[in-house]
Order: C-alpha cells, then sequence, then structure tokens
C-alpha cells in the first residue's frame, strides 16, 4: 500500500510541476495579452493626438491626420477587442488552473502532511504499546496507551482515507485543469477573431463543442466516483472501528492456521552490544520459502532468511510479549521478532511451520495445509488436565494420547511395512504421559544419593579447576558437541525397531500442534564414548546424563532429516523391578543423521574398547597364571635342588664319618702306646689336645 501510495504521490509531485510550468506560459500569455491591450490603446491615444503635434520642419498635412485618425479608430476598436479578450482569457483560462494550482494541489500537500504526522503519531502510539512490560503491568498505563493506540490508528485511518480519496479524485482535476483552460483560451480567441473571421469560427465550432461535451462528462463522472469513496469511507469506518484495538479479542478474530502466506509489521531485534539490543519495526513478508522485510521507502523488500526446512519456536524476550524466533536449517542464522497481538503472533508461527515444511510448493497450498492440520487433531485426543496444562505454556507439560484408534496415516514420516503389520499398542504403552520439557537439577547431588539415570546434574567449573576430581569425559576419545533442541519424551514398549523412534515423533509432534506449544528448550548435545549428556549452554549445567550402554536404539526422521530420537533403556519405572524403554527425541539444526553417526561411532568405540578391555584382561589372567606355574615350577626346582644339597651333604658327611673312625682307631692305638710311654701326665695333655 505504500508502495502504491509513493507512485501516486509520485505522479502527485509531476502534476504540480507541470501544472506550474503550464501556469507560468499562460500568465505569460495573459500578461502578454494585456500588454497588448494597453500597447494598442496607447497606438491609438498616440495617433488620435498626432493632429496635435506640432513638427518644426512638418506643415499641415490634412490626408495623413485623416489617415491616422482612420487608424486610430481602428485601432482602438482593435483595443477594446484585446481588452475583452484579455477579460475573457483572465475567466476562462487563468481563473480554472490558478484554482487547480491554488487549491486542489495544496490540498494533496495539506492532507500528506497531515497524513504523515497522523502516521507518526500512530507508530509512537504502537512503541509506546510495545513497551508495555508483561511483569509490572499499571492498569491505568495500559488503558492509557490502549486509548492513545486506538485514538492514532483512527486518526490515521481516517486521514489516510481522505488523502487517497483526493489522490483519486486528482486525477480526474488533472484531466480538467488540462483542458479547461485551453477550452477557455481558444474560445476567447474565437470570440476575438469572430468579428473578422467566420470562417475560423465554423472550423472550431465542432471541436470546441466536443471539448466542452467531453469536460462536462469527466465532471459527472468525477461526481459520482467522489460520491462513491465517501459512501465507501462511511462504512469502513463503520466495518474497522473494532480493528483499531492492537490486540483484538481472539475470540472475534481466530487465527488462520492454514496460511501460507503472511505479511504485516514485526518489532525485530537487533544487537547493540554484548549485552544491550534495539527493536526496529518493518514490514515483513514472506515470498515462497524467503522471509522478507521492507524498510518505509524502499522500493522493494529485501531478503532476511531463507525458511525453508526452519525451525520457528516461541521465546521469552527481555520484558516483550509476543516473541518467537526463527532459525535458519544450518542454524547459522537467527532472527527474534515480535508481534503486535496474540493473533498474529500464532499466525506467524504456524505459517512459518508450514513454509519450512514446503507446503506452498503445491498447487493448493491452504488445502493440503489444512489437511496437515486435520490429520493431527485426529491424531491426538488430549485429555482435559493436558489441555488445563498447555494454557499457561508451560514446561513439563504431560499429555496422554489415545493408543487404540490412532492412525498410522497421521505419521509424519513415510510408513513401513514393519508399522503397518504392528499395532501401535506394541510399540507405545497405553495412558503414557508426554514430557515437553526437560526437568534440570537445581543443585549437586549429595554424596551417597543414588542418581537416576538420565537426570543426575553436574556444573562445570567455570573457572577450568577440577576441584581433586577428574571428570569422567576426560579420557573418551571422542568429544563431539551438536545444537539440539527437546521436543519430548515418552515411555515406550519395544526398543528393537526404528518405527517406534518414528511412531513417538508422530505423536509427539501432532500433540505439540494441538496444543500450540512451540516453547523448545535449546541445549548442547555431547556426544562421548561412555554417554551422553544435554548441557545448558548458559550455566553449561548438565541437564541429561545417558550412558551410552543403556542407548539401545536411535534414528533420524525418514524425511525430516533435523528430527531424531534415541531409546533409553533404565531399570525401574511404573511397576517396579523391571526394565522400561523411554524413547526422547530432538530437532537439530538438519544435522540428525551426524548426530546418529556419532552415537554410531561412539558405541563401535565403546564396543571395542570393552572388546580391548576384555582381552587385556584375559591377558592378564593368562600371564598371572603363567606366573603362579612358574613360581611353582620355581619353587619344585628349589625344592630338588635343596634335597639334592642335603643328599649330598648327608653322604659328604658319612664319607667324613668314616674317615674318621678310621684315623680315631689308629690314632688310639697309637696314643695307647704313646701313653704308656708318657705316663700320666702325658695322657691328661693328649686327652686335652684330643
Amino acid at each position: 500500500t505504500r508502495s502504491l501510495l509513493g507512485v501516486f504521490e509520485e505522479d502527485a509531485a509531476a502534476i504540480s510541476k507541470y501544472i506550474n510550468q503550464l501556469f507560468q506560459a499562460m500568465h505569460r500569455i495573459y500578461d502578454a495579452q494585456n500588454e497588448l491591450s494597453a500597447a494598442t490603446h496607447l497606438t491609438s491615444k498616440l495617433l488620435k493626438e498626432y493632429e496635435k503635434q506640432r513638427f518644426p520642419l512638418g506643415g499641415d498635412d490634412e490626408v495623413m491626420t485623416s489617415t491616422l485618425q482612420q487608424f486610430a479608430k481602428v485601432i482602438d476598436e482593435l483595443s477594446s477587442c484585446h481588452a475583452v479578450l484579455s477579460t475573457q482569457l483572465a475567466d476562462a483560462m487563468m481563473f480554472p488552473i490558478t484554482q487547480f494550482k491554488e487549491r486542489d494541489l495544496k490540498e494533496i500537500l495539506t492532507l500528506k502532511e497531515v497524513f504523515q504526522i497522523a502516521s507518526n503519531d500512530h507508530d509512537a502510539a504502537i512503541t509506546r504499546y510495545s513497551r508495555l512490560s508483561k511483569r509490572r503491568e499499571n492498569e491505568k498505563i495500559k488503558a492509557e496507551v490502549t486509548e492513545d493506540v486506538y485514538t492514532s490508528r483512527k486518526k490515521q485511518h481516517q486521514t489516510m482515507m481522505h488523502y487517497f480519496c483526493a489522490l483519486n479524485t486528482l486525477q480526474y482535476k488533472k484531466k480538467i485543469s488540462l483542458l479547461e483552460p485551453l477550452l477557455g483560451y481558444m474560445q476567447a480567441q474565437i470570440s476575438f477573431f469572430k468579428m473578422g473571421s467566420e470562417n475560423l469560427t465554423e472550423q472550431l465550432e465542432e471541436f470546441l463543442t466536443n471539448i466542452g461535451t467531453s469536460v462536462q462528462n469527466v465532471r459527472r463522472e468525477m461526481d459520482c466516483e467522489v460520491e462513491n469513496m465517501q459512501q465507501t469511507i462511511e462504512d469502513l469506518e463503520v466495518a474497522s472501528d473494532p480493528l483499531y484495538l492492537p490486540d483484538p479479542d481472539p475470540t472475534k478474530f481466530p487465527a488462520h492456521r492454514n496460511l501460507t502466506r503472511k505479511a504485516g509489521y514485526l518489532n525485530a531485534r537487533n544487537k547493540t552490544g554484548l549485552v544491550s539490543s534495539s527493536w526496529e519495526r518493518q514490514f515483513y513478508f514472506t515470498q515462497g520459502g524467503n522471509l522478507m522485510s521492507q524498510a518505509r521507502g524502499d522500493v522493494a523488500g529485501g531478503l532476511v532468511m531463507d525458511i525453508d526446512n526452519c525451525s520457528v519456536m516461541a521465546v521469552d524476550c527481555e520484558d516483550r510479549r509476543y516473541c518467537f524466533q526463527i532459525t535458519s536449517f544450518d542454524g547459522k542464522k537467527s532472527s527474534i521478532l515480535q508481534a503486535e497481538s496474540k493473533k498474529d503472533y500464532e499466525e506467524w508461527i504456524c505459517t512459518i511451520n508450514n513454509i519450512s515444511k514446503q507446503i506452498y510448493l503445491s498447487e493448493n497450498p491452504e488445502e493440503i495445509a489444512a489437511r496437515v492440520n486435520q490429520s493431527a487433531l485426529e491424531a491426538v485426543t488430549p485429555s482435559p488436565s493436558f489441555q488445563q496444562r498447555h494454557e499457561s505454556m508451560r514446561p513439563a507439560v504431560q499429555s496422554r494420547p489415545p493408543a487404540a484408534h490412532t492412525s498410522s496415516t497421521g505419521s509424519l514420516g513415510s510408513d513401513s511395512a514393519a508399522l503397518s503389520a504392528l499395532s501401535l499398542d506394541s510399540l507405545v504403552a497405553p495412558d503414557t504421559p508426554i514430557q515437553f520439557d526437560i526437568i534440570s537439577p537445581v543443585s549437586e547431588d549429595l554424596p551417597g544419593q543414588a542418581k537416576s539415570s538420565g537426570q543426575s546434574g553436574r556444573r562445570t567449573n567455570p573457572f577450568g579447576e577440577s576441584g581433586g576430581s577428574k571428570p569422567e569425559t576426560e579420557d573418551s576419545i571422542l568429544h563431539q558437541l551438536f545444537i539440539v533442541r527437546f521436543l519430548g519424551s515418552m515411555e515406550v514398549k519395544s526398543d528393537e525397531s526404528p518405527d517406534v523412534v518414528y511412531e513417538t515423533m508422530r505423536q509427539i509432534l501432532a500433540a505439540r500442534a494441538i496444543h500450540n506449544v512451540f516453547r523448545m528448550t535449546e541445549s548442547h548435545l555431547l556426544v562421548t564414548c561412555d554417554c551422553l549428556k544435554l548441557i545448558d549452554p548458559q550455566t553449561q549445567v548438565t541437564r541429561l546424563r545417558f550412558p551410552l550402554p543403556n542407548v539401545v536404539l536411535y534414528a533420524t526422521h525418514q524425511e525430516n532429516k533435523r528430527l531424531f530420537g534415541f531409546v533409553l533403556r533404565t531399570s525401574g519405572g511404573r511397576v517396579e523391578s523391571r526394565q522400561t524403554s523411554i524413547c526422547y527425541i530432538f530437532e537439530s539444526n538438519n544435522e540428525g543423521e551426524k548426530i546418529c553417526d556419532s552415537v554410531g561411532l561412539a558405541k563401535q568405540i565403546a564396543f571395542h574398547a570393552e572388546l580391548d578391555r576384555k582381552a587385556s584382561e584375559k591377558q592378564k589372567e593368562i600371564d598371572r597364571v603363567k606366573e603362579k606355574q612358574q613360581k611353582e615350577l620355581n619353587k619344585q626346582k628349589q625344592i630338588e635342588k635343596d634335597l639334592e644339597e642335603q643328599s649330598r651333604l648327608i653322604a659328604a658327611s658319612s664319607r667324613s664319618n668314616q674317615s674318621s673312625s678310621e684315623g680315631q682307631f689308629v690314632v688310639l692305638s697309637s696314643s695307647q702306646s704313646e701313653d704308656s710311654d708318657l705316663g700320666e701326665d702325658g695322657k691328661k695333655k693328649r686327652e686335652s689336645e684330643a
């Protein structure tokens, strides 16, 4: 509308410029005619005074005087005709173009200034309204601001309609302002020459008659158009009164969820520093799979983001309401926008969500979008508690999707042969609540307190100190980090087929679509050889921890590669003393297959590490057995050696005893012979020596 208005304003400026030039030319004709009339009258007067002149060398020439008097009479008659012509030019030529220039063109300029002032007042009122706090709302201030928006919007609308009416009328007045002065000029000239040029009058009479008839027809058409526009303005003023409110009643004006095109004003957040940001109001519109924006004064819109396969979610942004975030398919670009009302807020999210599924490429996009939404409505029948919990848009919302009459035709992915052969009861446990948000731990678990599988939290030291404990992932070979958004989780009955993951994706996404659960928790998924971790990107707190051996199944969506999920087998559940399986569904930045490949690589590395560990333990056991056998062998050899040594010692001892006995016998015999010779003293000495 503003672009079209710019064309009309440019046309009005061109008309004004051209009319000013034409006015100056016609004014020169009028001035020249007045000058000609005055000059003719002066000439006639001078010719009449010729006879009163006294020339030193001239004598009385009665012929010359009579001739000049005749010329004076004729010229005086011509002067009278020129005076009449000047009067006719003033009335028939100068008056219409002067009226158009001084009244109609100035009216356009005045309405333009009034419209600009009203538009600026409306923008200021909208800005004040957008800054209303959702936490500390003052009812008096809110009422004043709402009344200000109502008044300024109504003033802008009324001024705009009168301004547009004047611009449309200008197209007719332009024709009239060009034709009427020319008609008056020609009629004045004909009247001037009519005294001596009847033929000229006959030649132009039919043409001038036709021109006069055309001017009358244009005037009648203009009067009819002005009457119709005045009636339209009155009807629009009555019908548009509820639309002046910035946030209309959603019961009277419900949101359209099947749109594949949307246009309107949004507030875009622009970062001006590390922690500061500003908001700019621009006109946004969708064009195919692109989101475009156009500032005032621009000829055309500019590309903001490619929204094919993008993700959109509601966010809490500073102190503003109705904010949502759009993230491109590769996750490299995102924009935070604020809608004016809840109706626009929901319509923008639904429209971008429909475009991201590339529904707009079909022949009947709105019909297909309605059918997809209807399939989602038929896929999940919520319990009353589900809807009550979702009205507040809080996290950790739960639902009980039915399992008896849920149809696989509502699945977001392509149907598989295995799923068609199984009933839904064999995949998803009946009466299973859906958890839409992550329950993060507030504080560290106490020592000795048992941690539940997949829900233990650990805060990373921001100063990089270990604190005396070694991180469990420090020795891991694989460290890969992905940006993911948690969609939901629910208990499943089977963990043997990827169809379980597909069916869980379908039920969770259908429940979100039914109950307008657009909020998603963004986290960092860390894949290691030991576990999968969900880490808060702001506080670096581990929200959830999934031991890798417990991850028994993982798969990505068959069509939407941004969706992936895995099944975690845990001990305990609704029935004690049995293992339960929980399926977790996430949305990534088009990296679902990469995450599944990373998890598969981590399990392979863990499997090979386990094989290496078992082989190492087996080798150690073999080494211990060999060492034990070697020790036994060495011990046996030592015993045998000791026995041999004992045998040798016994043999040596026996030989020594035998030789000593023989020597003792010889010594005794000799000693006895000697004793007989030595006497008593000699015997005692011998005994002592012996």
